[in-house]
This record gives structure tokens, sequence and C-alpha cells, in this order.
């Protein structure tokens, strides 16, 4: 089945909502208690997307998983840091659909100028923590029962994953839009793709 990697828009709010949804209800891997709407899925990405990127793979005609990066604090001086996230829908789990959204994040995110990723990870997960070994995140630390969901205290474990050399005098990150616009916009965006089974 082919799979592309692009960047999501707001008619995928519905079918990033179904992916996320039993990742809320079901686990700790969210700390949400009540999955958000579509419209609350839409809205997110509408506030966001002009400076951090939102990705789908779509197999087929569905989206089969998105990826998505967030600012990592508020202050100015984090500018150059953000957050990322990874879910796949359970029907392509162990595709390399995850692996191939993180690699063109990475991509996209280098390209506009980001230079840390950082990831948390409710544990236990040895999944996870297996699958940001691999795409090059280093463990930082853990903070210890930070979060109460489903009954009980949940420690999260957080890393980090640099985006090549660090600049000594950075410039702002470029917007999505301005990143869109450079000749290397469309290599980065499909780096992922050659990681995702046919």
């Amino acid at each position: 089945m082919e799979s592309t990697i692009r960047l999501a828009s707001v008619d995928d709010t519905e079918e990033i909502q179904a992916i996320y949804e039993p990742h809320v209800w079901d686990s700790a891997v969210s700390f949400e208690l009540t999955p958000p709407s579509a419209e609350t899925i839409e809205q997110r990405i509408h506030d966001t997307i002009e400076s951090h990127p939102w990705l789908v793979c779509e197999r087929g005609s569905e989206v089969a998983g998105y990826a998505y990066a967030g600012p990592h604090r508020s202050r100015e001086a984090y500018q150059w840091a953000v957050e990322s996230s990874v879910y796949v829908h359970q029907d392509h789990w162990r595709a390399g659909i995850a692996r191939g959204l993180y690699e063109s994040l990475f991509e996209v995110l280098e390209l506009q100028g980001f230079q840390n990723v950082y990831a948390g990870t409710t544990l236990p997960n040895p999944a996870s923590e297996k699958f940001h070994e691999a795409v090059g995140f280093e463990s930082i630390g853990v903070y210890e029962k930070v979060g109460y969901k489903n009954g009980d205290w949940h420690d999260v474990k957080w890393s980090q994953r640099s985006l090549g050399e660090q600049a000594t005098a950075p410039d702002p990150p470029l917007s999505v839009s301005k990143a869109r616009e450079h000749d290397q916009w469309h290599s980065a965006l499909t780096t992922g793709q050659s990681s995702i089974q046919s």
C-alpha cells in the first residue's frame, strides 16, 4: 500500500481525533482525561501549524498516523526547543509509520532552524522507550509520580534529540510557510516515506 507523508490540514481532524481518542480512554499514554473533540483538534492545529508542523501519513485514502511538534516552553530563550508526539492507528501498527513520521518531522524541524526535540513517555512503556532510542533520543531524566490517571500515579521519562549542529548564534526558527519556500522542503517532508512498509 502506497504511503504519503504530508502536512496535516483541518480536513484531517476527524481522523486524527479517532486515532488519538483510544490513547486517552484506554491508557496513561496521554494525560488528558477526556478525549478532545474534532473541533478542539482543529483548533489546536490552527493555533500551531504556522510555527510548528503537524504531519500525517496517508495510506490509500485514510490517515494512518500523525506526528506534530509544539513549543517546549513559552519564554523566548526556549524558542529553538520543541516537544514532539506521534500516534498511529492500531490497524497500521508495526508498519514503520511512527518512525517514518518522526524522520520527516525531524528533517522539517531542522530545516526550520529548531535545535532540540523533547519527548515524554509515561512509564512503564518499554515499546515507546525502545522506539525513541531507535530514532535518536537520549534519556535525560524522570519526573516521578507527576501525573494521576486511572487510579494511579505515573512517572514520565523525558528524552532529548538534537537536530544537527548546535548553532552558536541561531536565527529565530522559520515559520512553516517560510520553510515551505526552501529548496529542500519536499525532500525534508518526504524523508520518512522510505521507512514505511508498503
